[in-house]
């Protein structure tokens, strides 16, 4: 279970480096981020799509349409256009997305801190001060339908940064929270 953990928390330090790097890029380079990210997003579906269409015939030979693989392909295909074609659209739903992702990560941290303050460990205060900023944050660019690419970039970069910083506490004390 504590090796399960410790990688548990390693990946979500990777998680975070990986927001930090989108982050970044969103600031750096604004008027192009939400363009590439889905055509980037959009060729992925695509891809991933064509490669099930593809295993279906390959593996099968014959017109199953209760096959998923084929389904699933079709369905990737469209879902990559979609995202290719709809950049405004996604750029939306990516906000939508993000924001989300950021309170919920906010409310677990919540969760973390106080799991920390029960085992009296004494950076449960900092936890909980970071794991606000995050709820705060993600709060912010959700009801803040006209947030820049900038400012969703940065925010995003800062929550990186702070779950970042809590992963690695929780990797830290793993041991005396169970």
């Amino acid at each position: 279970m504590k090796n399960f953990l410790k990688k548990s928390g390693w990946t979500d330090v990777l998680v975070s480096i990986v927001f930090a790097i989108i982050g970044i890029f969103m600031i750096v380079k604004t008027d192009s981020a939400v363009k590439i990210i889905s055509y980037v997003l959009g060729a992925i579906f695509i891809a991933m799509g064509v490669v099930r269409v593809i295993d279906y015939f390959a593996s099968k030979g014959k017109y199953d349409f209760y096959n998923y693989d084929l389904v699933y392909g079709i369905i990737a295909i469209v879902i990559g256009l979609v995202t290719i074609f709809c950049s405004g659209l996604i750029e939306s739903m990516f906000r939508i997305i993000i924001a989300c992702w950021i309170i919920y990560s906010g409310l677990i941290r919540l969760s973390l801190s106080f799991k920390l303050h029960t085992a009296q460990i004494s950076m449960w205060n900092i936890s909980l001060i970071l794991s606000i900023i995050m709820i705060l944050g993600g709060i912010y660019i959700l009801f803040q339908s006209g947030a820049l690419v900038v400012t969703i970039g940065v925010i995003m970069l800062v929550y990186s940064i702070i779950d970042l910083i809590e992963s690695l506490i929780f990797v830290k004390y793993v041991d005396e929270l169970l």
